[in-house]
């Protein structure tokens, strides 16, 4: 199966590479292994390393289970949203 290109600005890249730390640090804070977070978020454990690395071609759907499955989900609340209006 070929893989997906998805062409972003450099600095969007490292903002998809930031989330991806951060969810690695928070499931290392929670002393939860990365199978686990897998299974509970309904991904492979494949999806789950690539979302830890800011792969660009995996789906919102599957960040958005990661960080259900961390209690982060309530960060998803700020995408988006108009601070201005």
């Amino acid at each position: 199966m070929s893989r997906k290109t998805v062409i972003l600005e450099s600095n969007t890249e490292e903002k998809l590479k930031k989330i991806g730390q951060r969810i690695k640090k928070a499931r290392l804070r929670r002393n939860i292994s990365a199978e686990m977070i897998s299974k509970q978020a309904g991904i492979g454990e494949s999806t789950f390393y690539a979302i830890e690395h800011g792969v660009s071609t995996v789906s919102l759907g599957a960040y958005a289970s990661v960080l259900s499955a961390l209690g982060l989900d309530s960060d998803l609340d700020g995408i988006a949203t108009d601070v201005d209006g």
